[in-house]
């Protein structure tokens, strides 16, 4: 059956019930006061009684209209808080004054508001507040202890008006209902009690699915990460099976021909000395394709500077021997922070500051060199001017295109301008995450 649907049938019930039990106490009252009006006895009954009752017909009228009342705000659905605190102060008030109007004799009415409420515990912070008012009314709604405050006509004295046996039968239906309110007060309770632990074992086995799925995810996730560096080395191993078979292949080409063409050279310098300048020409033509074949081989592979040294230090080392080897002015200014980048990007960095200052030595034959880093907002700008020869019509060589093509990766741009020297300024982006560090 679908959730609530049983408890809320059994709530029907119980409000079908106390409709019934009103109507039926405030019947049996107004007709044992309109048999007494009718016979004459009217001073003996006043003269028994505490209280004034009402007209007969008000009796049954003015109860049916306050437990219709009550079932119809009841029919309200309540959000907790302060709405469901005035709704039920609102019930035990009416069920007060129907109990009134039946002399106390009745009390099950506030048993079906307990019941009402009852459905909100699970979501109302409100529950015991509420819950706790309505016990006190149901145990202090009794004759005995009220009539001293309030006067009331017992139902006891109306059914003097019936002859012994009808009185028997008549008070045995009524405290059969009384009793039958009781009882499916208790199954209404007991349906929703249980229902509330079928929820909270519900909820604690989809907690107890959540854990084991959140551990299959950390074991996936385990076995994942133990895949990828297994793949990371087996791609690593064959790059450098490759890298070794390439350097090996070419290094081995270059040098046999170079060892070939300077034995022929040793031969012929005596007897052909034109035939050995054009061999030694040959023999530079092997070498310089054995240096290209070598730099396309070994592009990929990281600095030894940088595996030795941070990124910062590694570009001090470099410019410092650049400018003790080749005997050029070098200029290095850096106005941030290097030692934020990750790998591939402290590559890219370097090489570019290693290739242009050697680009400036050898082609542009530069005597003075200026490097700039800076850095503005999450943009790393590298700049590099020298007072070499310059080019009007740049030709991007090995070194130019390799630096387009590592900064291409990281989404940067690289700018060249052989005006007035040769002219290299490079814009990185810096990644999200990547701040850098103030001393």
């Amino acid at each position: 059956m679908e959730k609530g649907k049983l408890p809320g049938c059994v709530l029907t019930v119980m409000k079908n019930l106390n409709l019934g039990a009103i109507l039926y106490i405030a019947a049996l009252m107004a007709y044992s006061l309109r048999g007494i009006i009718e016979e004459g006895s009217a001073l003996e009954f006043l003269s028994g009684i505490s209280a004034v009752p009402l007209e007969p017909w008000k009796i049954p009228a003015l109860s049916v209209c306050l437990c219709l009342s009550i079932l119809c705000i009841m029919g309200v659905q309540s959000s907790g808080g302060w709405h469901l605190f005035g709704k039920v102060c609102l019930e035990v008030v009416l069920g007060f004054a129907v109990s009134w109007l039946l002399g106390f004799s009745y009390t099950g009415i506030v048993l079906l508001i307990l019941a009402d409420t009852m459905r909100y515990f699970p979501r109302s912070r409100w529950k015991f507040p509420a819950a706790v008012p309505i016990c006190l009314v149901y145990l202090l709604l009794d004759y005995d202890l009220l009539s001293a405050a309030f006067d009331v006509v017992p139902l006891t004295a109306y059914m003097e008006y019936f002859q012994s046996r009808p009185r028997g039968i008549f008070l045995g239906i009524k405290n059969m209902l009384v009793s039958l309110n009781m009882f499916v007060f208790m199954v209404y309770m007991v349906l929703l009690v249980r229902e509330q632990m079928s929820e909270k074992e519900r909820i604690l086995s989809l907690n107890q699915e959540l854990n084991r799925a959140n551990a299959q995810l950390q074991e996936a996730n385990h076995q994942l990460e133990e895949y990828a560096k297994e793949a990371e080395k087996m791609v690593e191993t064959r790059e450098r099976n490759r890298l070794a078979r390439e350097i090996h292949d070419t290094l081995g080409h270059a040098l046999t021909g170079i060892i070939t063409g300077i034995e022929a050279c040793t031969v012929l310098m005596d007897v052909a000395p034109e035939a050995a300048k054009t061999q030694l020409k040959a023999i530079g033509d092997v070498a310089r394709q054995g240096m290209t074949d070598v730099r396309r081989s070994v592009k990929a592979l990281r600095p030894d500077m940088l595996e030795r040294f941070d990124l910062a230090q590694a570009i001090e080392n470099t410019v410092e021997e650049m400018r003790q080897a080749a005997n050029v002015d070098i200029a290095y200014c850096c106005s941030t922070d290097l030692n934020c980048f990750s790998d591939d990007e402290e590559e890219i960095i370097y090489r570019i500051v290693q290739e242009s200052i050697t680009n400036s030595i050898r082609h542009g034959k530069a005597k003075h060199i200026q490097v700039e880093i800076s850095r503005k907002y999450n943009m790393l700008r590298v700049f590099i001017r020298d007072d070499g020869t310059g080019c009007k019509s740049i030709k991007k060589g090995f070194g130019l295109s390799h630096m387009e093509e590592r900064l291409g990766m990281l989404h940067g741009s690289l700018r060249c301008s052989g005006d007035d020297g040769f002219k290299v300024e490079a814009q990185i982006p810096v990644r999200w995450g990547t701040e850098e560090k103030n001393d």
